[in-house]
């Protein structure tokens, strides 16, 4: 993952050229080209908007943390310390994950037949200590993240609206969600490659 234009998913799963890895890959090619063309627009955007590099790559670092990518999420931690974080924010979004990590899902269903899969579960607040370092419009973040992978039917506007408050437009949450929605597809991508290599 050290070069925006090269592809991220072949990068993570160690696919060489001409590999029979690569020969899945490029069975789909607009599978793999739309792939990385989102990565790019996500991480790489020709107009980043107010979403800074850091909070993308700290908010993809602490989605493949929660969902144990160890492996995706120190690529995106490499890529967070790339973009000028300090070594302290790097330490954070560590101690964010230490902190966030559970199983899932977790949330409540409208009434009806669904409600008998009711399951509660923690909701993450970041730590004080953490939250200092972060700031508050990563603290907001992380803790918006984490409803998203593990409180996906909790979603509510007043989750929205913790968001808005500490500084995050309609537009950067929208950009926050798609983040989110890829590191999912991605870290399903990659493990299955990995389990086709015989590296799982």
């Amino acid at each position: 993952m050290t070069e925006p234009d090269a592809d991220v998913i072949d990068a993570l799963v160690g696919i060489a050229p001409g590999s029979p890895l690569d020969a899945i890959r490029v069975r789909r090619p607009e599978a793999r080209a739309h792939a990385q063309a989102t990565y790019r627009a996500l991480f790489a955007p020709a107009e980043p908007g107010n979403v800074t590099a850091q909070e993308r790559f700290a908010a993809g670092a602490f989605v493949a943390g929660l969902h144990g990518a160890t492996a995706i999420a120190v690529a995106y931690a490499a890529r967070l310390a790339d973009s000028g974080a300090s070594a302290a924010l790097k330490e954070a979004v560590d101690a964010a994950i230490k902190e966030a990590k559970t199983h899932g899902p977790y949330g409540s269903y409208p009434a009806g037949p669904l409600t008998r899969e009711d399951t509660a579960g923690p909701v993450y607040r970041v730590g004080a200590a953490t939250r200092r370092t972060l700031g508050p419009r990563l603290a907001a973040a992380f803790e918006h993240v984490h409803m998203l992978v593990f409180h996906p039917r909790d979603a509510a506007p007043a989750a929205l609206q913790a968001l808005l408050d500490a500084g995050w437009s309609t537009t950067d949450i929208v950009t926050l969600s798609q983040i989110v929605a890829f590191l999912s597809f991605q870290i399903r991508v990659v493990t299955g490659l990995r389990i086709l290599a015989g590296r799982p």
